[in-house]
């Protein structure tokens, strides 16, 4: 595996934990788990372009 694929799975499983499910969580509302997602994105895109 490359270290593009492994920052991916990486970065997939982040997304998940920061999604607001639990009660001290909920008034952060989607912030932590939105920028994880703009890295994701970020991070796939350079990946189909072949940067990383």
């Amino acid at each position: 595996m490359s270290l593009g694929a492994i920052l991916v799975i990486i970065l997939i499983l982040i997304v998940i934990g920061a999604l607001p499910s639990w009660p001290y969580s909920r008034g952060w509302g989607y912030y932590p788990s939105g920028i994880g997602g703009l890295i994701l994105v970020v991070l796939i895109v350079l990946l189909l372009m072949g940067r990383l």
